[in-house]
Order: C-alpha cells, then sequence, then structure tokens
C-alpha cells in the first residue's frame, strides 16, 4: 500500500509526463495475462512510451494538474495510461496492435496535445503513418523531380549515343 506522500509524488511526476507528451492513450486492460501485459509494456519501453498502470483518482487528479479536464473515473474497466513525449501515434499504434490480438486490451481514449480524443479517434490515430514514415515519403517527394529530371538528360545522352553509332555503323 502506498502512502499518502509516494501517492502526491506518483500523481506529480505524471501530471509532469503528460504536460510534456504529445499523446497519451487510456487502454482497459481488465483480464490481460501478466504475460500479455509485460509483452506491452516491452514493446512500449522500446519506443521510449511510459507506460503505468493506477488508480482512476489518482489518473483524474494527474490530469486536473495536467491542465486536462478529463474525469478518469468515468472509465470503463481497469485503466493503463501511455505516455509518449515522441512519435504522436506510436502509442496508439502499439496498443491498437495489441488490443487486435487480445480482445482483453481494449482502447478507452486517449489525449493529443490538450485535445481529449474518444476511442475512435485513437482508433483512426493509429492508423496513420508514423513520423519516419512520413519523413521517408517527404524525401521521395522531394527527390522525384531530381530523378526525373537525370532520366531525362540520360534519356538525351542515350539518343545521341544512338545516332552516333547509327551514323558509324552506315559508314561503314
Amino acid at each position: 500500500m502506498q502512502t499518502k506522500i509516494q501517492k502526491e509524488e506518483l500523481v506529480k511526476t505524471l501530471a509532469q509526463k503528460i504536460k510534456d507528451s504529445k499523446t497519451v492513450v487510456f487502454s482497459d486492460f481488465k483480464g490481460l495475462s501478466v504475460k500479455d501485459m509485460t509483452s506491452l509494456r516491452r514493446e512500449l519501453r522500446t519506443k521510449g512510451i511510459d507506460f503505468q498502470v493506477l488508480k482512476k483518482t489518482l489518473l483524474s487528479i494527474a490530469l486536473k494538474d495536467a491542465g486536462i479536464e478529463m474525469d478518469a473515473r468515468k472509465m470503463e474497466g481497469q485503466i493503463a495510461v501511455a505516455v509518449s513525449a515522441g512519435d504522436e501515434v506510436e502509442a496508439s499504434k502499439i496498443i491498437a496492435k495489441m488490443a487486435k490480438a487480445n480482445e482483453n486490451l481494449k482502447i478507452a481514449g486517449g489525449i493529443l496535445g490538450k485535445k481529449i480524443l474518444s476511442k475512435e479517434e485513437v482508433v483512426a490515430l493509429s492508423k496513420l503513418p508514423g513520423k519516419d514514415e512520413l519523413l521517408a515519403k517527404l524525401v521521395g517527394t522531394l527527390n522525384a523531380p531530381v530523378s526525373g529530371f537525370v532520366n531525362v538528360l540520360a534519356g538525351n545522352m542515350r539518343g545521341l549515343v544512338q545516332v552516333l553509332k547509327a551514323i558509324s555503323e552506315a559508314k561503314n
């Protein structure tokens, strides 16, 4: 059992993490096995996402301290919080993938910046491409005109070489 001081420190730390985060995903883990929970924690940790299980009352206080007007006590089930200060979609992607594989894990909602998200909005967020994928697409898009220009120039050179070769063959 935690003391009042430990609970206050936990709330203070979580409130600061929520303030510093880009996204927060709430999930109901009721009925999830210890093995699956450990696997989820490990996968989130590799991406730098903090995953915590705590009482809804403490979560509500932490949200209020972080400036989010949301009552966690109204959420159904046992709630866990995934706080991501990095990529906006990574936490929702991992939890949605795990929820698809295990019916005991359910997305309960989330926060993007200061906006409160419904379950459906978090699922939609999980379907978006990640930051790295978007950057790769941007680089490919920026590189396409340059590649096309090089191919056009190479085509002209190939045409010139073929004409010169045909002329040399005609003279022989």
